[in-house]
Order: structure tokens, then sequence, then C-alpha cells
């Protein structure tokens, strides 16, 4: 590959790499008041269309052109099967292509997070941010924000079976909750999404593209893979990169801050030396920073969806994503921006105290009109009429790792989910699928529901359960963990999201989190990059 000259001047004073849930936020924060140069600096291409139509996600996810694809790797005995996991490949990263689901967690796990040794980022502080950011369809209050840059709708597709699924949780006494981001975590109701009143996919890109991209102090630049930092004298100054068959270097003035993911930041890391100094040696990697966590200590949401079978086809949505009612849905969203490719990919939601020791609730419960077949070759729905639901620990404390194989950048990653390995998180699984049929065995669903399918009724006993996670289990994709915020000397970042051991390189993404926030990734990761734009104001 041929390499072209490199010019050592500073090309902004910061390069954020990543354009995700954090990246584009960062970039239009610290490009807000024109003082600062930004370059964010993204390996995919340009938003799509198909981004912005909610359910464009469905054929985005199995897109070369617009995902990552990453194979776990396989173990003997593992408990759960190889999976490949998907990753955004384009402006909005993974924001562009997830399911939009606004669960943002709640105040013990910012204060829990805080109390890990992580000052400024506990629920007084981390709670303006998340208000910030959001203009919320049911108007400001303590809790929601109005006027900011994601548009935040309640599900409008009020029907029978989700008021019968809801019904169903009063019945277990769950309360209804008209808004799934209040100040108590129990409950059910419809969903919130990260989708505007006209029926469009508010991503980070969004974020980036409507209120930044204009400004003469932030430039853009695709098609870049980012491979290392450059270090000089134990401070970042630039980064490497690949562009087309070109390899390029660009420096910093200021900072570099990777927002690649919970993936590729600790991949980045360490291919720039910083990482366990024993794996790095072993690649023939020179070892700037020894750090045995950096790629260390991943949790992951793992899901098991179970699918039921209904009475009629009047409120199952499986035969309206393929064929004539596709196109007449398509033109529908064209028009009227509404209809069934207007939803994020869960209308309803259960977070519910499933394991007996619970104190707070640990696994939450997705509801989808709809139910898939064989998803082994993409999303494939049944040809009967169904439902399905899918459950998660929300906490999971199983760890996992996402390390380096080669020097190489392009060398696959050694990605070890290490799914239910903890003790407890084998039971809250078991009691969290136990927690889905008590729901759909309640009265309110049976004028609607025949039983549960065939594909997963026979798994009764424990061990059986644990059977159908390992076979048909799904990645969540939240990894989070592998290079966390904390106090201790071998914490990767300290609570400034500073690397440890290299001056002027800061990580901001869903790799800083010790341990997972209580529902999905999306709001958390947005939100600590609006929190990590005020310290570095601050600093500055």
């Amino acid at each position: 590959m041929p390499q072209m000259p490199n010019n050592s001047s500073p090309v902004a004073d910061y390069i954020i790499v990543g354009s995700g849930s954090a990246g584009a936020v960062l970039a239009d924060q610290l490009s807000a008041d024109g003082r600062n140069s930004v370059l964010l600096i993204e390996e995919g291409g340009g938003d799509t269309w198909l981004s912005r139509m909610p359910k464009g996600f469905g054929k985005l996810i199995s897109d070369p052109q617009h995902a990552h694809f990453y194979p776990t790797s396989p173990r003997p005995g593992a408990r759960t099967a190889q999976q490949v996991w998907i990753r955004g490949k384009m402006l909005g990263g993974s924001s562009a292509i997830n399911g939009m689901v606004w669960n943002r967690g709640v105040a013990e796990d910012y204060d829990g997070l805080e109390a890990l040794g992580n000052p400024g980022w506990g629920w007084k502080d981390m709670l303006p941010c998340l208000r910030a950011l959001e203009d919320h369809q049911m108007g400001e209050s303590e809790y929601r924000g109005a006027g900011g840059p994601i548009g935040i709708t309640t599900n409008p597709n009020r029907m029978a079976l989700t008021d019968a699924f809801i019904s169903a949780g009063n019945g277990l006494q769950l309360r209804t909750k008209d808004d799934q981001n209040g100040p108590d975590l129990e409950g059910i109701g419809y969903a919130q999404w990260n989708i505007d009143a006209s029926g469009k996919r508010i991503s980070s890109a969004r974020v980036l593209l409507d209120n930044a991209q204009s400004r003469p102090n932030l430039s853009i630049r695709t098609g870049t893979r980012v491979t290392r930092v450059l270090i000089a004298n134990g401070k970042a100054t630039g980064v490497a990169c690949v562009t087309g068959d070109e390899q390029i270097e660009l420096h910093a003035a200021r900072e570099v801050i990777l927002c690649a993911g919970g993936l590729i930041s600790p991949k980045i890391l360490q291919l720039s030396g910083i990482g366990d100094g024993a794996l790095l040696q072993s690649l023939g990697i020179d070892t700037i920073h020894h750090n045995p966590n950096v790629g260390r200590r991943l949790r992951e949401h793992q899901t098991l969806a179970l699918n039921f079978r209904l009475h009629d086809w009047k409120y199952s949505d499986n035969r309206e994503y393929g064929g004539v009612r596709l196109m007449a849905n398509m033109l529908n969203y064209m028009v009227r921006g509404k209809g069934p490719m207007a939803r994020g990919a869960a209308e309803a939601i259960a977070f519910v105290k499933a394991h007996p020791k619970s104190v707070r609730p640990d696994t939450q419960i997705m509801f989808n009109p709809y139910s898939l077949g064989d998803t082994s070759n993409g999303v494939a729905f049944e040809t009967e009429p169904g439902m399905q639901c899918y459950s998660y620990i929300l906490r999971p404390q199983s760890e996992g790792h996402a390390l380096i194989t080669s020097s190489d950048p392009s060398a696959p990653l050694d990605i070890n989910p290490a799914f239910l390995e903890a003790d407890i998180d084998r039971e809250t699984a078991i009691e969290g699928t136990r927690a889905i049929r008590r729901i759909m065995e309640q009265g309110a669903l049976k004028p609607h529901v025949v039983g549960e399918t065939d594909k997963t009724n026979w798994a009764q006993s424990d061990e059986e359960i644990l059977e159908l996670y390992r076979t048909n289990g799904h990645c969540g994709l939240h990894a989070v963990g592998t290079a966390a915020m904390g106090p201790d000397a071998t914490d990767v970042l300290d609570s400034q999201l500073r690397v440890r051991g290299v001056q002027g390189l800061r990580v901001v993404d869903c790799s800083i989190f010790r341990e997972m926030p209580s529902g999905n990734t999306n709001a958390p990761v947005m939100a600590a990059a609006w929190r990590l734009s005020q310290m570095m104001r601050e600093d500055a």
C-alpha cells in the first residue's frame, strides 16, 4: 500500500475518531463557539435516506456498505454459540442503524458510576445533559427536556394487542408508565423513540448534519479508517489512517478523542501500544503504556426472543414487510411519514424484578407485534400471525474481552462475550424468560394469543432455558467496559476520560462505562459526550 508524505502541521485542534452516538455530539459541542477547530473522522460514508426511515435499519444491518460485522471467537464449551456483532459504518455510526429505543438509565446507575470513584458523573451531572439533548413530545419536566436536538416521541401505534400486553403487566403489579424515563424504572408501557414528529430517525449524524456541518471550524472526513494513535514523548499528536489505498497521518494541536465504540476504541489503543504489555509484546507491538484492562472487562446484553402465535392477522405485522404490503407501507411513509416503516424496534417495554432477590429491576422485556423466523440469512418474518417478546439482563456481571490478534489493523479481534458465566446472570436470565411467560399467560392476552410457538416452548427447566440462550440468544449490541473509567491505576481512563499513561488522548463511547446503565446505551453515550464537552470547556 503506498504511503503519502505526511505534513506534521496540525489539521485541527481536536481530532475525533468515529461519528457515532458520541463522536458527532462531541464534534457539534466542541465546534459550537467557533474557538476550536475540529476534525471528525468516519470510516464509513455519509448519511442515507434508509437510515432516516426508522424501519430502514432492517436493510442496513445486513449491508456491508453501511455496517461492520465482527464475529465473536468460537470457544469450546462456551455458553453461547458464535455470533456476528453488527456496528454502524456511516455518519452516525451505530446510532444510524440501531432500534431507536430511548432508554436512558436512572439515578441509581449514574450515582453508582460516581460511587465507583468517578466524580462528575452522578445523576445531578448527567440528568442535565440528558435533558439538554431532548426535544420531548411530552414536553419539559424535571426529568424530560424540550428544545434539544434529539426529537423524542412516544410510540403512536396504539393497538389492542399492545394495550393487552400492558394490561397483562398490570395484572402482575407492574404499573403503567407513560414515560419510560421517569424517576422509577419498574413498570410497563409504550416505548419512547428518538424519532421526530415527522417520523424520521434522529441519529447523531442528524445532530451533526443539521446543526454543525456548515461551520468553518468543523471538518468531516469520511472513508478514512484510523489504525493507531501517533504518540511522541508520551503525548498523542495525531492519528495514522488508511484512506482508499493510501496511508496518511493527521496531526492534532491539542487532543485526540476516540469515539469508535466499545470494540474499536480499545483496538486502536492496543495497536497504539496501550494495553496488556505481555499481549502487545507477543504481537511485536512496542508497549507505550502497560494496562491489562484495555479491551477487557467487556459486558454485553444477551437477548432471548420468544414467539407467540396469534389467533388472527388483525394485530400481527408479519405480512407488512414484504411484497405488495411493503410497497404500500413504503409509499405511506414517503407521503405521510406514518405506518409500520415509521416505528422503532420495540413498541412496548417492561422493566421487571425477575430474580426473587432483586431489590431493583434487573430485566428489560421488549414487545413487538411481529415474530421472526430463521434469522441466519437476515431478517425473516414468520408466515403465520405472531408476536414476539425478548428479554435481557439489565446489568450483567459476566465479563469478556475484545483483544487484538495481530499488529495488522485489518486482523480480526478476539471477542469473547462471556455470556452468562456469572451465576447471578444465569439465574436472572432464566427468571427473565419466565417473566415473559407469566405476562403472556395473563387473561388480558387470552383473546389474542394462542400460545408460545414450538421453537421455544419445549424449554421449561433451568437447563433447557439456558440451552435456548446458547443456541438462540443474540447480542444486544450494547458492549461496554473495554476502556472504562475509574480511580485505580489499572482503570484505562480517569474521571475526565483521559487515557492513563498518555497525554492528550481521551475516549468517550460505550467503552467508558464500568457497569451497564439500566436499558439501552444510545442515550447514555450521547449524554456522556455532552458531559465530556462540558469538562473540556472547563479545562480550557
